[in-house]
């Protein structure tokens, strides 16, 4: 079984990595910063569209990287609509949690459902220069959140 779902989360990653979701410029964005991660050249910049009640309306990416940090873009796009910035930021600090150790003890119910999503990219733990890939994203969205321009994975 355990290999069954390690294949599963392979595809997951694959498919998001080749195929994306929300890989766009977002015209009308609110706000929006550029992450970079100089040890492998991974790069994007992410674009909020944020509703009246200030929470995530819309959220897209663009750039260059490895399959892992675009299926992590791609992922957290369709993860953080709808999110409220301190919902965006929490889910930001769980991610990093798993992707830090493949766990996230402290997830609780509140996120569960988008924990489950972002689960595929829980295997980077096993490849400590690849937490960054996974992670840059995720930076680049607190960056955003806070009106920064650019963010680091460094």
């Amino acid at each position: 079984m355990f290999d069954d779902l390690r294949d599963l989360y392979q595809e997951v990653i694959l498919d998001h990595g080749r195929k994306p979701r929300n890989f766009r410029r977002l015209e009308d964005a609110d706000r929006s910063a550029r992450g970079d991660n100089p040890m492998c050249g991974d790069r994007l910049e992410l674009y909020l569209k944020l509703a009246p009640d200030g929470s995530i309306a819309d959220a897209a990416f663009q750039g260059r990287g490895c399959a892992i940090s675009t299926a992590s873009a791609s992922l957290m796009t369709e993860t953080v609509k709808g999110k409220s910035a301190g919902q965006a930021h929490a889910l930001a600090e769980r991610f990093r949690e798993l992707a830090m150790t493949g766990t996230c003890p402290d997830c609780g119910t509140d996120l569960a459902e988008e924990m489950e999503r972002l689960q595929p990219l829980s295997g980077v733990h096993e490849f400590p220069s690849r937490v960054k890939c996974a992670t840059l994203a995720w930076h680049t969205l607190n960056a955003a959140l806070e009106g920064a321009k650019e963010a680091s994975s460094e």
